[in-house]
Order: structure tokens, then sequence, then C-alpha cells
């Protein structure tokens, strides 16, 4: 659910610690700690964050969508799926869908379409979904638009709709069964 300031403010009480402190918080022990386990709790609220816009400021102010970014590049699965997630989530705000963008974000993304994972493949598609949203179809190569079409015959509904609905949004011919 969104949430406003004041019901922020409210619900922190007095003593609190409040969301700018929390994330920076949480920002510092993911970059300073060596437990896996950390990190990825750590990555997972990070990500679970980034679905408020309340929160925006604070990810932009401590360059959580960087720390989203690189983890795309590690080879642990966990970490790749709260990246997507996370970038998933913040990619709905226009200035941060731009900035991801600019740092060949599609890109990064977009080679974890095909991965074995499923849920790292649907956060994948997802993730592209939104970024490319007022894009345009130049953005989308011709191999990356054969992959979303193929989605939209496959076997497993949530790949399939998904497909789908990227196609009908973007105006991309469907794969033929």
């Amino acid at each position: 659910m969104f949430s406003r300031k004041d019901q922020l403010n409210k619900k922190t009480g007095i003593d609190g610690v409040g969301r700018e402190a929390f994330l920076k918080q949480l920002t510092t022990e993911f970059t300073t700690t060596r437990s896996y386990e950390a990190k990825k709790q750590t990555l997972a609220n990070l990500a679970n964050f980034a679905y408020d816009p309340i929160n925006y400021e604070y990810i932009k102010q401590f360059h959580i969508i960087d720390l989203f970014l690189a983890q795309l590049s590690e080879n642990a699965e966990e970490l790749i799926h709260y990246a997507l997630a996370g970038l998933c989530n913040i990619c709905c705000d226009p200035e941060s869908r731009d900035y991801i963008i600019t740092l060949n974000g599609v890109k990064l993304v977009a080679q974890f379409l095909c991965h074995p994972n499923e849920e790292i493949a649907l956060n994948s598609l997802t993730t592209l979904f939104y970024l490319l949203q007022g894009q345009g179809e130049n953005e989308l190569s011709e191999d990356l638009q054969s992959k979303i079409s193929e989605y939209s015959t496959h076997s497993n509904p949530r790949f399939r709709n998904l497909g789908v609905l990227f196609l009908d949004t973007y105006g991309l011919p469907q794969a033929q069964q």
C-alpha cells in the first residue's frame, strides 16, 4: 500500500527509525556485510521498498538503483532475482526508468529473459515491459522482439499472458503456433 509522509510519521513514532534512516541503514548493511544471507535479506527489503513512491527520493539519494543494477552481474540467482524485482518496482517512476535506461539497463535486464529460473525470467520480462513504456518499438532489437514473441505461445500461462500483453501493448507481431 502506498504511504504518505504523515502516515509514516504516525506509524514510526517519536523514537522510531524513519524511512530515510532505515533505507540508509539497509544500503550500508548490504554494501558492508560479508554474509550472503544478510545480503539476500537486505536486498529483498530494498526491493520491497522500491514499490512505494514515498521512497523514490531516498532510493535515488542512496544510489540503490545502481546497487540493483550491479547485482545483475553477480552469479547468485537469489540476488539477481531481488535486484530484478527492485528494478521492476522502481522503474514505474519515469525519472528512475530513464536513469536505468541510460545505464544500459534494457540490455542488462534482457540478458535474463531466457533464464532457467522461472522467477528470474518473469521478473526480466515484467521489468522490460515497464522499462520500455513510452520508448516505442524502436528500443527493441529483433532478437529481443523474437524472445518476447516466443513467450506469447509459451505453455506456462504466466509467461504466455505476459508475452501477449507485452506484444499487444507495443504493437508487435505474435509468434505463430
